[in-house]
C-alpha cells in the first residue's frame, strides 16, 4: 500500500529543492517573533525603499537616480518568486495545494539572496487537488501582493509579466533539480499561463525560449538607464522600442 506523505513531509521535500523553495512554518494564529515580520503594506514599503537604496549603491548613484517604480518592480518580482516557487513545487511533487493568504505570511527582511519565508503549518492541503485549483494561488496571495505593490505606479502588464517570469524561473529550477518532474512541471506552468490572470503575459520564441511580454524595468536602475536585460525580457525581441516600457 502506498501512503500519501504528510504535509510536513511535503514541506521538507519542497525545501530540499533549493533556497527559493525553502519553507519555514508557524502556527496559524502565531504572532511573529523577530527576526520574522508579518507581510503587510508597511513591509512592502520598507522593502521597496531598501531595494531602491541597494540598487542605487550597486550603480554608484545617488538614491534619486533610481526610480521608485523600478525598485517596486524588482521587489515584486523577488517576492512573487518566493511565494510561487514552493507552491508550484507542492503541486508538481504531490498534487498538493499550498493555500494561504497575504496576511498569513511571515518574512525575514534580509537583502541579498532568497528572502526567508514562513507559512502556516496548515498551508499544505492534506490530499491532492485537481490541476485547475492551482490557479487559485494567482488570486491569493499573489493577487494580494499585486494589489499591495500597485500604488507604486506599476501597471498590471508589468505585474503579470513579473509573475510569469517568476513562474518560469521556478519551473526551470524544479526541472534542473528533479528532471523526472520536468514534463509535469511544464504542464502545470502551461495551465497557469493560460489562466485569465496571466493569459497573454508570456510567449515562446521560435527557438522554444520563454519570453515575457513586458519588462521588469531593472535595466533602468543602471547609470543612464543602460543596464543589461534579463534573459526573458520582451526588449530582446524589440530593441527599437526598448527603453519606453
Amino acid at each position: 500500500m502506498t501512503f500519501a506523505p504528510t504535509p510536513a513531509a511535503v514541506i521538507c521535500e519542497i525545501t530540499a529543492l533549493g533556497p527559493f523553495f525553502a519553507l519555514h512554518t508557524h502556527a496559524p494564529d502565531a504572532r511573529p517573533v523577530e527576526p520574522w515580520v508579518p507581510m503587510s503594506r508597511r513591509f512592502i514599503e520598507d522593502r521597496v525603499s531598501a531595494v531602491r537604496s541597494r540598487l542605487a549603491a550597486a550603480g554608484g548613484q545617488p538614491l534619486d537616480a533610481v526610480e521608485v517604480r523600478v525598485a517596486a518592480s524588482v521587489t515584486h518580482l523577488g517576492l512573487a518568486a518566493r511565494l510561487l516557487s514552493p507552491a508550484l513545487a507542492a503541486f508538481v511533487l504531490h498534487g498538493r495545494l499550498l493555500a494561504f493568504g497575504f496576511p498569513d505570511v511571515h518574512w525575514q527582511p534580509v537583502l541579498g539572496g532568497p528572502i526567508p519565508l514562513s507559512v502556516p503549518g496548515t498551508a499544505v492541503s492534506a490530499g491532492s487537488v485537481p490541476p485547475e485549483e492551482l490557479t487559485t494561488f494567482l488570486d491569493r496571495p499573489l493577487g494580494e501582493l499585486a494589489a499591495a505593490i500597485r500604488p507604486f505606479s506599476l501597471s498590471p502588464h508589468i505585474l503579470q509579466g513579473n509573475i510569469a517570469s517568476a513562474l518560469n524561473g521556478a519551473a526551470t529550477m524544479i526541472a534542473a533539480a528533479r528532471p523526472e518532474l520536468a514534463e509535469r512541471t511544464r504542464t502545470a506552468v502551461a495551465l497557469l499561463l493560460d489562466s485569465p490572470p496571466l493569459r497573454g503575459s508570456a510567449t515562446t520564441t521560435a527557438n522554444g525560449a520563454f519570453r515575457r511580454r513586458s519588462c521588469c524595468l531593472i535595466y533602468r536602475a543602471a547609470p543612464g538607464h543602460k543596464g543589461s536585460l534579463c534573459g526573458d525580457c520582451v526588449l530582446h525581441r524589440d530593441a527599437g522600442s526598448a527603453r519606453s516600457r
